[in-house]
């Protein structure tokens, strides 16, 4: 698999961009790596997932209850990943590289792999952002249709309606089939990816290996087959939901663009900044709320061009972005709240499945 270039321009928005953006955490004398408020985060969400995750399996409450904490722990799932593991994996939770990879790993612990996440999201993705045939975020086929460029079933047709059932499965899907298809393959979709060491084979199955211990057989020992089952359904399907949701509403929306190289020379016409700003959209931005509980993936803009900032500082940057956006006339997509970005998503759906 041969990737696309991307243009080069002389005067690079991107590089006015970055300077005024180093210039602000110059000035400001800050660090752009996590502080004291994503440490104390992390530490809240560590304490509560395990002690949710304590009180579920050795201390079973009664089935209400027991579903509540299900549906509390997924939450805390999609948690972690959104404020811990992936600025961790991005190497943006702190200045010490222990502690990112620490940070990282916290994926390894709730099912998946953490090298394999970050050769599909870091590399990838956020490289070839809505590219179809290379972004693999955007391959649901033939589940749902997710771009223009992708095979059309009959099934599309109602894709709109049916869509939360498919998010529902992904937890199931990324842990039990697709990191073990990346695996064994050695390929991302179609884009190979570099070679296991042996490192990395141990991690993967002492980390499948403790998932397995820790998510299936020690709670059926503990509270019984059945029981379990119907925890370990409900803490999944919502953690597929929640993960499903927040990440659709950042590049399947209607305004967003899904561009395809020029042939023959397989390039894409904008330079690489131009097209995150293209094809990603921001929701909710001014809900403190929504933000802190996502970890700042409503300002999916300033985490595409900035990956390596943590997100405690995009609500400061996304001034000087949407500022440069307008001098250079660069598009900056925003959905004023959650409600509008769904409405959004959902449209784009029913789109795709009648054209």
């Amino acid at each position: 698999m041969i990737t696309p270039k991307f243009s080069m321009p002389s005067n690079s928005f991107y590089g006015e961009l970055r300077k005024r953006v180093n210039t602000y955490f110059k000035e400001n004398n800050i660090s752009p790596t996590g502080n004291y408020k994503l440490y104390s985060k992390a530490i809240l969400v560590g304490v509560l997932f395990i002690a949710t995750y304590v009180h579920l399996v050795f201390f079973t409450p009664n089935y209400w209850l027991a579903a509540f904490e299900c549906i509390f722990l997924g939450g805390l799932t999609a948690f972690i990943g959104f404020n811990v593991m992936h600025d961790g994996a991005h190497g943006s939770f702190s200045n010490r590289k222990w502690i990112n990879t620490l940070a990282g790993a916290s994926i390894n612990f709730l099912g998946a792999n953490v090298y394999i996440w970050k050769t599909k999201h870091n590399i990838i993705h956020h490289t070839y952002t809505n590219i179809d045939g290379i972004d693999d975020d955007i391959d649901a086929s033939p589940v749902l249709r997710l771009a223009e460029t992708q095979k059309k079933y009959g099934i599309h047709r109602i894709q709109h309606w049916y869509f939360l059932l498919a998010y529902s499965l992904l937890y199931f899907f990324w842990i039990f089939f697709t990191d073990y298809k990346k695996y064994f393959t050695g390929k991302i979709g179609a884009v190979p990816i570099q070679k296991h060491d042996t490192k990395h084979h141990i991690s993967f199955w002492f980390y499948k290996t403790f998932h397995l211990l820790a998510f299936i057989i020690l709670p059926i020992y503990m509270v019984g087959f059945w029981p379990w089952l119907v925890g370990f359904l409900i803490y999944g399907i919502f953690t597929g939901i929640v993960l499903s949701i927040v990440f659709q509403l950042a590049h399947t929306v209607m305004e967003a663009k899904f561009p395809q190289p020029v042939m023959p020379e397989n390039k894409i016409e904008d330079e690489w900044a131009i097209h995150q700003l293209k094809t990603t959209a921001n929701f909710a931005t001014k809900n403190k709320v929504i933000s802190w509980l996502v970890g700042g993936l409503n300002f999916q803009i300033e985490h595409h061009l900035f990956p390596l900032i943590s997100h405690v500082h995009y609500p400061e940057i996304s001034r000087i972005i949407k500022q440069t956006c307008a001098e250079y006339n660069v598009p900056y997509v925003e959905h004023p709240n959650m409600r509008s970005a769904i409405v959004s998503h959902v449209k784009y759906l029913r789109y795709l499945g009648k054209n």
